[in-house]
C-alpha cells in the first residue's frame, strides 16, 4: 500500500550476524530512534521512511564492514542522510530547501557525530513527546493506540492487526491515515501543556498497557516474552507518573505493571515453555518489584479516586501476596472483579471474573456464565483455552478437546500452541 512503510524484519533465512544485529537494535531501540528522528525532521512519514532506508543500508554495510561501535547512533546518522536524499528528490524541493540545509548542517556537526558515536545514551529521548502526539484527540482512539504501538512499541502492522482482530491491509490503511492527519493538522511533536494533559491521559495509559502486554505475552515470534517491551512500558509509565503525580490511575497503571513484571521470571521454564500461574515457582518472583508495586498502589488507593488500573493492580497484588495458588484469596479477587466490571464493563473482564468464580464456587457455575460470552469472544483465544480447562475439570472430555482445538487454531506463537497441545495431550491420556 502506498505510503505504508514496510515492516522492518530481516529475512531469517538469509540473516547473518549483521542481520541479527539490525533486528536486535530494532527490537530494543526502535521507539527511541524513531522518536528522535521525528523530532528532528518534524515529519512522521519522513522519519519512518528514512529509518527504513537506513536499516536497508545497515544490512549491507554491517555485513561488509562489521558492526559499528554504537549501532543505534549509526542508524540515526544514516537516516538523517537518507532524509536529505528523499527531500532532494521531491517535486517541491524548493519549498523544503531550508529544511535540507538544517539537516546538512546537523550532519556536518562533528561534535554531535562524535557524541553519538561514543555514547548511545546521548541519543535525545523524545519518546514521551511522541506518545502524546500519537494520542492527540484529533485521531480516533483506535488509531491512537495502533500508531503508538507501531511507533514506540516497534510492533509490525501484522502484529497490531492481530491485537485488534483486524486484517493487515485495513490496519495498514488506518496507520497511513493517522500519519497523514498528524501532518495535515500540524500536530506538534511535544508534551502538551497542563490544560491539555488530562484529555489525552486515558489513551496514553491504554497504549502503555498494550505495549506491556505485547511484551508480557508476545503475539508473534519464537519467544513468549519480549522484555524490551515490558521494560519500555514501565519506563514510559514512570515518566507519566512523574509528569502527572496527582493522577491516581497513572500510578495505578505503574503499580499494575510492576506487579505483573514481578512474576515474569517464573512465566517460562528453562526451555522457554509457558508456565501457568498456578504452577509457577513463587520463590523466583521479584520481591523488589512486588514491594514497589504494592507501595505505589496503596498510595494511589489512599487518595480515594479508584479506577480500573488500580483495581487490576489490586487483583494482581492478591496473587503476589498469596503463598500458593490454593491459598489465594479468591473471595477478595471476585469482589474486586465485581468492582472492576462496574467501572469497565467488557467481555474480557467478565471472562476473568468467571475464572475467579470457578476457583471459589466450582467450574459448573462459571461454565454457565461463559455461554453468554461465546459469541462475543469467539475469536479470542484465551476464552477457548479457559473454557477447555473448565470443561476438563467437569469431566466433559470431548467438549474440552474441541475447545482446546479452537484455542490452538487461534494461537499465534509456537509457545502458546505448545502449551495448549501439552494440555490437550494430557487430557487425552488422562
Amino acid at each position: 500500500m502506498a505510503g505504508e512503510p514496510p515492516d522492518i524484519r530481516p529475512d531469517k533465512e538469509t540473516a547473518s550476524l549483521a542481520g541479527d544485529a539490525v533486528e536486535a537494535v530494532i527490537r530494543s531501540q526502535w521507539g527511541r530512534i524513531l522518536a528522535s528522528l521525528t523530532k528532528t525532521f518534524n515529519d512522521f512519514q519522513l522519519a519512518e521512511d528514512a529509518l527504513q532506508d537506513a536499516v536497508e543500508s545497515a544490512l549491507i554495510h554491517w555485513r561488509r564492514n562489521g558492526l559499528p561501535r554504537t549501532p543505534a547512533a549509526w542508524l540515526i546518522q544514516t537516516a538523517r542522510r537518507k532524509a536529505i536524499d528523499r527531500l532532494r528528490r521531491k517535486t517541491n524541493f524548493r519549498s523544503r530547501e531550508a529544511e535540507i540545509t538544517r539537516l546538512i548542517e546537523l550532519d556536518a556537526d562533528d561534535n554531535d557525530r562524535e557524541r553519538l558515536a561514543m555514547n548511545e545514551s546521548a541519543i535525545p529521548d523524545h519518546r514521551l513527546e511522541m506518545i502524546f502526539t500519537c494520542c492527540h484527540p484529533a485521531l480516533e482512539e483506535k488509531s491512537r493506540l495502533a500508531l503508538t504501538l507501531r511507533t514506540l512499541g516497534g510492533l509490525t502492522t501484522e502484529e497490531i492487526a492481530r491485537a485488534f482482530l483486524d486484517r493487515r491491509e485495513a490496519m495498514a490503511a488506518r496507520l497511513t491515515r493517522a500519519r497523514k492527519k498528524i501532518a495535515l493538522a500540524g500536530i506538534p511533536y511535544e508534551i502538551p501543556d497542563s490544560t491539555q494533559l488530562p484529555e489525552r491521559l486515558n489513551s496514553v495509559l491504554s497504549v502503555i498497557y498494550l505495549i506491556f502486554n505485547e511484551g508480557y505475552l508476545a503475539s508473534a515470534g519464537d519467544s513468549p516474552i519480549r522484555s524490551e517491551l515490558t521494560d519500555e512500558a514501565i519506563r514510559l509509565s514512570r515518566l507519566v507518573v512523574r509528569l502527572m503525580p496527582e493522577e491516581t490511575e497513572a500510578a495505578g497503571l505503574l503499580a499494575l505493571l510492576m506487579l505483573h513484571n514481578a512474576r515474569k521470571p517464573a512465566r517460562t521454564d528453562t526451555d522457554g515453555h509457558i508456565v501457568p500461574l498456578e504452577e509457577q515457582d513463587r520463590q523466583s518472583w521479584d520481591q523488589a518489584d512486588i514491594a514497589e508495586g504494592t507501595a505505589i498502589l496503596k498510595q494511589a488507593l489512599a487518595r480515594g479516586r479508584v479506577g480500573a488500573y488500580q483495581l487490576q493492580a489490586a487483583i494482581s497484588a492478591c496473587h503476589c501476596e498469596a503463598p500458593s495458588w490454593s491459598e489465594t484469596d479468591w473471595a477478595q479477587i471476585l469482589a474486586l472483579y465485581d468492582l472492576l466490571e462496574a467501572v469497565m464493563p467488557n467481555p474480557v473482564v467478565r471472562l476473568n471474573r468467571l475464572l475467579a468464580l470457578a476457583q471459589l464456587r466450582g467450574p459448573e457455575e462459571a461454565l454457565q456464565g461463559m455461554d453468554a460470552l461465546a459469541g462475543t469472544l469467539e475469536a479470542y483465544q484465551p476464552f477457548h483455552a479457559a473454557r477447555a480447562d473448565l470443561l476438563a475439570r467437569t469431566g466433559q472430555t470431548d467438549e474440552a478437546r474441541k475447545a482446546y482445538a479452537a484455542a490452538i487454531a487461534l494461537s499465534t506463537t509456537p509457545a502458546e500452541r505448545a502449551f495448549l497441545e501439552t494440555r490437550l495431550a494430557r487430557l487425552s491420556t488422562g
